[in-house]
């Protein structure tokens, strides 16, 4: 039950990532870290419908997490790619390649021998004051880092930064996301409530979610969503060991195959992310197209303006989708 609501989570994770990086088409490049972005995608239908996909896949891996590890859970996620995949080359208007499949059949493989091979022992879910003062203060420096940089560069850089930002805001939420499901049912709704838990949970991943809206706009999703979805679960794992007491409890042979199973899902996982982030330009690219075709606007009658635009890819080329 635990890995089939996982994979429910990550294919309404891959179809909020699909959906909500289109709705960034009509935000301007230099708008990518702003309340102008943030507005422009709260007046879009498009944006509000991959939000709701990526509120059920929460919900979903939230459900995960009342049972399953943070060990186990989280690096299910990663099989998002496996869904956004084939819907970004349906939105491009071609097929999946043999290479993709064959990455992708590498994924598939490397997650099933994980989930069989990682026997995860329960933490004790009692957090002390000092690791978890460690963490907050050594996260939000990361975070805080990667942003401040991340808003004077441009193009892959700054989709990077943010997507590492992202990265370890996700693992944080997760975390969180397992410590608030674990007092849920353990203890009762009232205990929740009293806690700073839920509250901290939320102003993270308000925060998580603009960060990613940035860094979709910023760059390809061939370098933000692999970097996304590699260190997700790697800092939930971190945090979960070091926090939550979670562990892994494998040995010998099975160690060094879940190492390899784990090593092969991060190459698969960023081979698709980078295939994925293709398809995606090449949409953009035909969005912008036909956007030229159909209004291209008395401007470009003018000699100044005589040449064709290059078509938008994301954090490099012109602004957005012409009306």
């Amino acid at each position: 039950m635990v890995v089939a609501l996982a994979l429910l989570a990550a294919l309404f994770l891959a179809i909020g990532i699909v959906v909500r990086q289109r709705a960034t088409m009509d935000v301007p490049p230099e708008y990518g870290v702003s309340t102008v972005m943030v507005t422009t995608l709260l007046r879009s239908r498009l944006w509000w419908a991959g939000t709701a996909a990526a509120v059920l896949g929460y919900v979903f891996q939230a459900l995960a997490l009342v049972s399953g590890s943070l060990l186990v859970v989280q690096p299910i996620l990663v099989s998002a790619l496996l869904f956004a995949l084939p819907m970004s080359a349906r939105f491009a208007h071609r097929r999946v390649t043999s290479g993709e499949w064959a990455w992708a059949v590498l994924l598939t493989l490397a997650l099933a021998v994980f989930v069989v091979l990682a026997e995860t022992q329960p933490g004790d879910y009692s957090a002390s004051v000092p690791v978890t003062a460690m963490v907050a203060v050594v996260c939000t420096a990361a975070v805080t880092a990667c942003v401040i940089v991340a808003v004077r560069c441009a193009g892959w850089r700054r989709a990077v930064l943010l997507a590492v930002a992202v990265g370890v805001l996700f693992g944080v939420v997760a975390v969180l996301t397992k410590l608030v499901m674990h007092i849920l049912s353990h203890e009762g709704l009232l205990d929740v409530l009293i806690t700073p838990v839920p509250y901290l949970l939320v102003v993270l991943g308000v925060v998580a979610v603009v960060l990613q809206q940035s860094a979709f706009h910023a760059g390809s999703l061939q370098t933000s969503v692999p970097t996304m979805l590699v260190l997700e679960p790697v800092i939930a794992v971190v945090l979960g060991a070091l926090v939550l007491g979670e562990h892994l409890a494998v040995n010998g042979v099975k160690a060094v195959a879940l190492g390899v199973a784990i090593a092969a899902m991060t190459a698969a996982t960023i081979a698709l992310g980078r295939e994925e982030g293709a398809l995606e330009e090449e949409l953009e690219a035909e969005v912008a197209r036909r956007a030229h075709a159909h209004d291209p606007g008395p401007e470009h009658s003018t000699a100044h303006d005589a040449e064709s635009p290059q078509p938008r890819y994301l954090g490099s080329g012109p602004t957005h989708r012409q009306r």
